[in-house]
């Protein structure tokens, strides 16, 4: 008995010890997922929200995006920035470049575009066109870009001499931001093919994303309404725009969203509703393919004629909006073809700091039209060379726009006055 013990024990002391070693492995082990844990939640985080919000969701088997998840994760990820790396690499294979990780600085930047009045950058608004180059939506009124000449159509080849393509969409807007003061050089391509270096140097540029005047002739009072970008206080300034050039008793009015890139669909559909009484706005599809019809208020704040202006800077929130007019006949458009961004993204918070931009639906129009890839038509096609300054007295835009709504103007008051004969006609023949 005691032999047979003293042989077991023999047995077990080595086995306990070899029990001990490998406890201790496992709390190494365990210590070092939890010393990781942050940064892998980031990424973990970042395809759980995706997985919920994307609005394709039949994307997901053809690039089997459980596994792209347990992939991910095998990568060493021991800091935020290998945990931001990881996601735009996990992101990649959805083939949207609007759905994309916002580091620190570019979460900021784009929460106080949507919010505030100023931003920090060159003042480019940019996008992807069909072979995957970074593309200019439009310049920012006032902003280096806009001083050094570079216009809607252009293509970023290179910033700093790295090449836009390689880094994608969201990484070129990232490097093109940073501190005023700062500079940035970028190799531009006009549509013709040009290409011409850019020595830019970032500043605050003061977004102002509604302005109004009032345009006045011998017979017609005309208001002027310029909106630049849909952050979150636009409906407001736009209700307030509207009662002060109902106080200066204007006729009709022209809306300029010429290079307007868009920014919080909400908005865009506030000053829909503020200008339609009772009609649709626009129809959302979202990820189960069900479609929501947004229908706008009776009352409105201004119900007068009106001519809207468009060109291909005109994207995303603001084709919602030129849109909703055009297809309720509450306004003629006139201008170019607009830049066709029908997909809406939703901005969610990641970690304290940072956050995550997803499609998470894509619109139609009032009467049905596919925005994304083509763009809206004008009513009016003008062909002249667009303004350098919008609004001003240059502008030939804004006057084939002005001349054509005293001509609605004027139909308006030869009906009225025929009306009146009548009337006045009915009254002799009864007399």
């Amino acid at each position: 008995m005691n032999s047979s013990f003293n042989k077991l024990l023999t047995f077990k002391t080595p086995l306990i010890a070899l029990m001990i070693v490998i406890f201790s492995i496992n709390i190494f082990l365990i210590e070092r997922v939890d010393a990781l844990s942050d940064s892998r939640q980031l990424v973990l985080d970042a395809w759980t929200l995706v997985n919920e919000g994307f609005y394709d969701p039949e994307k997901f088997d053809e690039i089997q995006w459980k596994r792209i998840r347990q992939k991910t994760l095998q990568k060493q990820i021991e800091t935020s920035e290998e945990a931001y790396s990881a996601i735009e690499d996990m992101l990649r294979p959805l083939d949207d470049p609007y759905t994309r990780v916002l580091r620190p600085k570019d979460y900021e930047l784009l929460k106080s575009s949507n919010f505030g009045s100023e931003i920090n950058g060159v003042g480019l608004q940019l996008g992807e066109n069909d072979e995957k180059k970074v593309k200019v939506i439009s310049t920012l009124g006032g902003s280096p870009a806009e001083e050094a000449g570079i216009v809607s159509g252009d293509l970023i080849e290179t910033v700093d001499g790295i090449s836009a393509k390689k880094l994608g969409l969201a990484s070129t807007a990232s490097k093109l931001r940073g501190e005023s003061g700062t500079k940035v050089l970028v190799e531009v391509s006009s549509e013709s093919g040009e290409i011409r270096e850019v020595d830019l140097e970032r500043r605050s540029v003061d977004l102002r994303p509604v302005r109004t005047k009032r345009l006045r002739d011998d017979s017609h009072t005309i208001g002027y309404l310029r909106i630049t970008q849909f952050s979150e206080s636009v409906p407001k300034k736009v209700e307030e725009a509207l009662q002060e050039l109902k106080e200066k008793e204007v006729e009709g009015l022209i809306l300029d969203l010429r290079n307007n890139s868009g920014g919080l669909v909400s908005s865009g559909i506030a000053v829909a509703d503020s200008l339609l009484s009772e009609k649709p706005i626009v129809e959302t599809k979202d990820r189960n393919g069900i479609k929501d019809a947004i229908i706008s208020q009776k009352e409105t704040s201004f119900d007068g004629p009106m001519v809207t202006l468009v060109n291909k800077g005109t994207a995303s929130a603001s084709e919602i909006l030129a849109g909703s007019l055009q297809d309720n006949e509450r306004s003629i458009l006139m201008g170019e073809q607009t830049y066709g961004k029908g997909l809406i993204q939703s901005l969610k918070s990641l970690g304290e700091d940072s956050g995550v931009a997803i499609t998470v639906a894509s619109y139609l129009t009032p009467k049905g039209n596919n925005i994304q890839g083509q763009g809206m038509t004008p009513d009016k096609l003008l062909d002249l060379p667009d303004a350098s300054d919008f609004g001003s007295t240059d502008d030939k835009w804004l006057r084939n726009a002005e001349l054509f709504l005293e001509s609605l103007l004027e139909k308006e008051e030869v009906s009225v006055r025929t009306i009146d004969l009548n009337n006045e006609e009915i009254k002799s023949l009864n007399g």
